[in-house]
């Protein structure tokens, strides 16, 4: 993959939680390398105010962010997307656009923090812990040697850091 800024999109179905905060990290992770998107398959217009709370908490700029549809990047004139991942199940089950110069894909499911009923406490707590794991795969995909993989390899390593656990990805990466 050629070097430069690479553009990634993360999806979800309502584009209020999980993808905001991995569109937050890898504009932090990704050091200027990576620019993170995100969309919603059926966006609900509102980024969830824990997923900002824990944003501003631990110090990553919020004002930025918004829920959108996945349409919007498959648009014309819309930045060309080098990674698209899928951050929950229901959107990886659903037909996605086509999307231009065929970016490479993987699936990153991860619990959906804004479907925790409870305390404030444990809303947050699965924030938390979607955050963490987000973090956890994201630094990996920003430490994979990019120019030295073709698009089957580099595409095997994203799935790899999607699995549960991804410990042979974070082996691989290392």
């Amino acid at each position: 993959m050629p070097a430069g800024v690479h553009n990634v999109l993360f999806l979800c179905t309502g584009n209020t939680a999980r993808s905001i905060l991995a569109e937050a990290l890898l504009d932090h992770w990704g050091k200027g390398r990576f620019k993170g998107y995100s969309a919603g398959s059926f966006p609900k217009g509102a980024v969830n105010p824990l997923a900002l709370k824990l944003l501003d908490r631990i110090g990553l700029p919020t004002a930025h962010l918004r829920s959108k549809g996945w349409d919007e990047f498959a648009a014309s004139g819309a930045p060309q997307m080098d990674f698209v991942f899928t951050v929950c199940d229901q959107a990886a089950g659903e037909l996605c656009p086509v999307w231009p110069g065929h970016p490479v894909t993987a699936h990153w499911g991860i619990p959906d923090p804004a479907a925790v009923d409870g305390s404030e406490v444990e809303r947050m707590l699965a924030f938390c812990e979607a955050l963490r794991m987000l973090e956890h795969r994201i630094r990996l995909f920003v430490s994979l040697p990019l120019p030295a993989l073709d698009h089957a390899a580099l595409t095997r390593k994203v799935q790899e850091i999607g699995r549960p656990h991804g410990d042979t990805a974070e082996r691989e990466a290392s």
